[in-house]
């Protein structure tokens, strides 16, 4: 098709006035005409013969009377092998080229391609004459850890393409011819190891959407075992600056029992993001001993860029998200923020015009950010395999305030809540989850029962605490004291999780449910004590027992050691199980 032309009648901002006269559809990517450079933008709204593109780049220097080209191409990324360990803009610009090839200042126009242009060894799993239909494995290379399936492309028409010729196994280029596959029609297409796919239409080509009840293992104890995520579920991360987000993410992308990892750092400030890309490559990957960022792709888009590429950044990253789940892998996707695209999308609202809702936001709000929530899933593929995209978004509430709308819509949406506190922070308690006011939907590695007995104890200590900044430690009672005490001992020994301690930062299912039996013990234990001298002594050197062993190589000989000298500890003191606890043991 030929591409449609149009001039530039109007900007504001980002947003540019096109007037044309031929057919073009929303979405679509059109082109900005300055003579050698050439901006690219997205058809965001058609009225009559006026058209509002969104530009990606800056805008300076268009003036009324330039030349646009609209491609009727939607907005795209290139889906092949190669995709993993890169580094790339919301375009898809791989940034480490574009910065070789530009200097420290980027320059405007600049479209490199995405996929590096590289020989693999290609292995074909068809043969001519096979009847394969979209999404269907025709070769294999090689990629690293995975071995990545070259498919047919999910865009082709879904009927029976007939392989016609395939090549034999061989190094090829990635853009090479390499089969050639024909529709009943007799239409022929040739076929490379690469294809594109529009970035806001979510890929299907599955058999059946599954229920997300497998738990996502992140190695982090108060999620695992308080608020756990499903693979292929959605959680959220709200918190004020400061609270540890990108650390308790860096955490997570490490640990968390997942294939491929993708991080769209979507509108955040410049530092932050120059801290991701200086520390994730040298991160090491406890599954495989080297570098993390062998399975890992970014997607960069500081709060200094275009407003419009942060809309396009976390599209970007759910597509390859879902790529890789067609194969068959589990793949985990790092939004940080979710508030800055929304601020995006506020910007480009106003521009346009538009009725705003709540704080100006726009009135689809909700429907965008659940739009893109509902990309997550486990499914089960044509072939049987199962395959997963695991969302976690971070949310960045101006002063920590959880009832603004960004947060509210997200939190209708998502399947777990783990809100960041600046209480906890600021005690220097990380992560700075906080336990009572964060909730999860999904099943974790231990039992319910057990772990909503535990968090009763956190609930009641919390407000035994708040009495007892009325009336004083002795306007308390023993009994009370001893609850208190109990929900201090769930919170540093098990809550709270040092990251930089190469045991205690990765805890596996068998040391978690391990140490929380012991702990259960102790909780659902009722002791005969004295006064809370005695009380506070007894848990200080229970709670220091928990500390050294978080700390310690983990063996069942050793947690028998541990065990024996706790109970010893309590010997003649203690009373008996609590009746309701001593059920669920």
């Amino acid at each position: 098709m030929a591409n449609t032309s149009g001039r530039v009648i109007g900007v504001n901002g980002n947003m540019v006035s096109v007037e044309f006269d031929s057919a073009i559809s929303k979405n679509e990517v059109g082109y900005i005409c300055l003579g050698d450079i050439r901006l690219k933008g997205e058809v965001i709204k058609i009225n009559k013969n006026v058209a509002s593109l969104q530009v990606f780049e800056m805008t300076e220097g268009i003036s009324v009377g330039d030349a646009v080209e609209f491609s009727h191409e939607m907005l795209s990324v290139e889906l092949g092998p190669g995709l993993l360990q890169q580094i790339y803009d919301g375009l898809q610009n791989p940034l480490p080229e574009l910065a070789a090839q530009c200097g420290f200042f980027l320059q405007r126009g600049v479209y490199l391609d995405p996929i590096p242009n590289q020989d693999w060894e290609f292995t074909p799993t068809a043969k001519v004459g096979d009847i394969l239909r979209p999404a269907d494995t025709f070769g294999t290379v090689p990629e690293g850890l995975f071995t990545h399936q070259i498919m047919i492309p999910f865009s082709f028409a879904p009927v029976d393409w007939k392989v016609v010729s395939i090549n034999k196994k061989g190094t090829y280029n990635v853009r090479s011819h390499v089969a050639t596959v024909e529709d009943p029609k007799g239409n022929r297409r040739e076929l490379s190891m690469v294809f594109t796919w529009p970035v806001k239409r979510a890929i299907k080509n599955y058999e059946e959407r599954l229920r997300p009840d497998e738990t996502l293992v992140t190695k982090i104890r108060i999620i695992d075992t308080f608020l756990p995520v499903a693979k292929g579920g959605t959680y959220c991360t709200p918190g004020p600056f400061g609270a540890g987000k990108t650390v308790l993410q860096h955490m997570t992308s490490r640990n968390a029992d997942v294939d491929i990892v993708i991080i769209a750092a979507c509108g955040e400030r410049a530092g932050e993001v120059v801290e991701v890309l200086k520390e994730f490559p040298e991160l090491t990957d406890p599954k495989t001993g080297r570098s993390l960022m062998e399975r890992t792709i970014i997607i960069c888009n500081t709060s200094s860029m275009p407003v419009a590429s942060r809309e396009a950044s976390v599209y970007t990253a759910v597509t390859m998200a879902e790529y890789y789940r067609q194969m068959g892998l589990n793949v985990l996707l790092l939004a940080d923020s979710t508030s800055r695209w929304a601020q995006a999308m506020r910007e480009m609202s106003g521009r346009l015009e538009e009725i705003p809702g709540e704080e100006a936001f726009p009135a689809y709000l909700e429907s965008r950010i659940a739009e893109f929530y509902e990309r997550a899933g486990k499914v089960r593929l044509k072939d049987g395999r199962i395959g997963s995209v695991t969302i976690g978004g971070t949310v960045s509430p101006a002063g920590g305030n959880f009832e603004e709308p960004v947060t509210q819509a997200t939190l209708k949406v998502v399947g777990a809540f783990h809100g960041l506190s600046r209480e906890r922070s600021d005690a220097r308690k990380y992560p700075a989850i906080d336990p009572l006011g964060s909730w999860s939907k999904y099943g974790g590695v231990i039992a319910v029962n057990k772990v909503e007995y535990a968090r009763s104890i956190l609930f009641r200590g919390s407000e035994i605490n708040q009495m007892m900044k009325v009336v004083g430690e002795e306007g308390t009672s023993i009994a009370d004291y001893v609850v208190y005490q109990k929900s201090e001992l769930i919170d540093s020994c098990y809550l709270q999780q040092n990251s930089f301690d190469p045991v205690d930062s990765s805890v596996s299912v068998e040391r978690q449910r391990h140490v929380f039996a012991l702990l259960f013990r102790v909780l659902a234990s009722r002791f005969e004590l004295e006064n809370k001298k005695q009380v506070r002594s007894f848990f200080n050197t229970v709670r220091q027992k928990f500390l050294d062993w978080n700390n310690e190589e983990f063996n069942s000989e050793r947690f028998a050691q541990i065990e024996g000298e706790i109970i010893t500890l309590y010997k003649g003191k203690f009373v008996q199980y609590d009746p309701v606890a001593e059920k669920l043991m």
